[in-house]
């Protein structure tokens, strides 16, 4: 027999969803993890390049920070800089979908503020089917992620992390590190010649920066980011 759900039994498992999220566990709390995001509001982010709040474009939903599809919210930057760090933190992308999350930025370079871990829909996004350097994990425009990632099909959670250690960084997704390199080296250095990048002045070496929620006017969704610093 088929037991009938009600709208208060769906309401409140998502309230149940809700309360779940954006929570440190005592040990992650003992690791020096802190919340980016506390599903309720945005007071640690504002717009690049200006102190106003982030735009109607950004919308909390259930403890979930979304990207309305077509609706401007800007670019938004965390308020704090960070240096050394483990970043975590959940996303999903709409079919069609283009977004990512800029690191060590600077709003001294507006035209290339900082790297950029890319989040698409690799294989319906105009911009996803020009190849790797231009796919989910890459380090935009600059060096790719490895074959055989394990991306989650859209419109699923994906679980990404990006760790910065001095000059390395590594991006990782689901579990698994899909590229590393090596800031302000001579390896990065040349592959950035070759990029959309390539006249940045000190664009790929080590910075204190922000982090950034890019707004490709494309619908994408977050939930739990964390931060923790790190020793150099």
């Amino acid at each position: 027999m088929r037991i009938p759900i009600s709208l208060a039994m769906l309401l409140t498992a998502f309230s149940l969803q809700a309360a779940e999220l954006n929570q440190l566990s005592p040990q992650e709390k003992s690791a020096g993890w802190k919340l980016l995001f506390n599903g309720k509001d945005l007071n640690g982010w504002r717009l690049y390049g200006k102190q106003d709040k982030p735009g109607p474009g950004w919308k909390i939903e259930d403890g979930v920070l979304r990207k309305a599809d077509k609706v401007n919210g800007g670019n938004i930057i965390t308020k704090e800089t960070f240096e050394n760090f483990e970043f975590s933190w959940e996303w999903k992308i709409a079919p069609g979908g283009n977004n990512g999350i800029k690191y060590l930025v600077t709003e001294d370079r507006p035209s290339a503020p900082g790297p950029e871990y890319q989040m698409i829909d690799d294989e319906n996004h105009p911009d996803g089917r020009r190849g790797p350097l231009h796919q989910t994990g890459s380090f935009y425009d600059v060096l790719p992620p490895i074959e055989g990632k394990s991306l989650k099909p859209v419109d699923e959670w994906n679980e990404s992390k990006l760790v910065i250690r001095g000059n390395h960084v590594e991006h990782w997704l689901n579990g698994i590190k899909v590229l590393e390199y090596e800031l302000g080296s001579d390896s990065i250095s040349e592959f950035i010649s070759r990029s959309k990048f390539k006249d940045a002045a000190g664009f790929g070496e080590k910075i204190k920066g922000h982090l950034m929620l890019t707004d490709h006017l494309d619908e994408c969704s977050y939930r739990n980011l964390k931060i923790r610093e790190l020793k150099p």
